[in-house]
């Protein structure tokens, strides 16, 4: 049953930074089936995506985990931060002309503030929330369980770059090298093209997208690009805040004491890539000993880098299902029977 979907477009927290009133949006869009909407105790997923990456870049997962597991979800959101994808080009204003927004700062944690808001919003109450994140995003959704008056069921990150100060500075200049390599390609990539079909042909030929599976890079052609009134098409994400969100490391701190106090309180799954980690080992493995509280519920390696939602995007479906499988809840026996057929 093909996915339908929603967007809708939610005002942020006032930020203490910006002027009474002057506040900055969120797009995000809700992804359902006419099937899905029968099973209102099955669970909502909200995914949060990493720096450089929009909401869409999550729907071939979405897909497949609607199409394998479909009686165990309700529905499904995506969230593009507010220097993102369509967010971007609705904040396009304000973070050029507010004084705090001069360099178009937006954190990751004050991402958190906006989908923590959503999620304890009216149209929230009553959900059984899982929370998935890809790199920088998971910082944000770590950051949102902050307000423990709302419940969540579980949490999902993939290739999380959550780091605690102690392991920064246990191997800064590596950090700091991995950090301005990022910035320095953000900053100089190309960014504007004739139209999606020429972006498409000439991404597909260059790292990193080459790796990529041909449905995320069309998500990122049909979605990551804006129309321009020449004619071209560029990307909605201007590359100076893209380049900026690479630097935001105290909201990974911040995320990295959190880590410890919401893995008490509900199952946190962690999923790794196999290939090329941009997350050092020791780092994964220190998420999840133990350390200043944080534990794993479970760890899953995926055959895959660092970019597992745009580059394995069925596999990582995969993985975040049998997770799925293991959550209470009245979706739970039909999981467990499904996955024995």
């Amino acid at each position: 049953m093909p996915l339908e979907t929603t967007t809708v477009i939610l005002d942020c927290p006032q930020n203490a930074r910006d002027s009474p009133g002057c506040i900055l949006k969120m797009s995000a869009k809700r992804y359902y089936t006419r099937e899905s909407m029968n099973h209102f105790k099955g669970l909502t997923l909200l995914f949060a995506h990493c720096v450089g990456g929009h909401k869409e870049q999550w729907e071939p997962t979405i897909e497949r985990i609607f199409e394998l597991r479909h009686s165990q979800v309700f529905e499904a959101w995506t969230f593009d931060w507010q220097t993102h994808g369509d967010s971007a080009i609705l904040n396009q204003e304000v973070l050029k002309t507010s004084p705090s927004r001069v360099y178009g700062v937006c954190t990751a944690a004050e991402w958190s503030e906006a989908i923590a808001a959503f999620a304890r919003s009216p149209r929230m109450q009553g959900r059984h929330i899982v929370l998935i994140a890809h790199s920088a995003g998971a910082g944000a959704m770590v950051l949102a369980t902050k307000n423990h008056s709302i419940s969540y069921t579980a949490m999902i990150l993939v290739e999380p770059t959550i780091i605690s100060p102690e392991l920064f500075y246990r191997q800064v200049d590596e950090r700091v090298a991995t950090m301005e390599f990022a910035v320095t390609l953000t900053l100089t990539r190309r960014e504007r093209w004739k139209s999606r079909q020429d972006a498409y042909a000439w991404l597909a030929r260059r790292l990193p997208w080459d790796s990529w599976d041909p449905r995320a890079l069309r998500k990122f052609t049909d979605h990551g690009l804006a129309d321009v009134p020449d004619g071209t098409v560029m990307i909605k994400t201007d590359r100076r805040h893209e380049a900026l969100s690479y630097t935001d490391t105290e909201s990974h701190f911040a995320a990295a004491a959190e880590l410890g106090k919401i893995s008490k309180m509900i199952p946190v799954h962690f999923i790794w890539g196999t290939e090329n980690p941009l997350v050092p080992h020791f780092v994964q493995e220190a998420l999840a000993d133990g350390t200043d509280g944080r534990k794993a519920a479970s760890v899953t390696r995926v055959k895959g880098g660092h970019l597992l939602v745009q580059e394995e995007p069925d596999r990582l479906s995969d993985a975040i299902c049998a997770i799925l499988d293991t959550l209470p809840g009245e979706h739970d026996s039909r999981a467990r029977h499904r996955s024995r057929l």
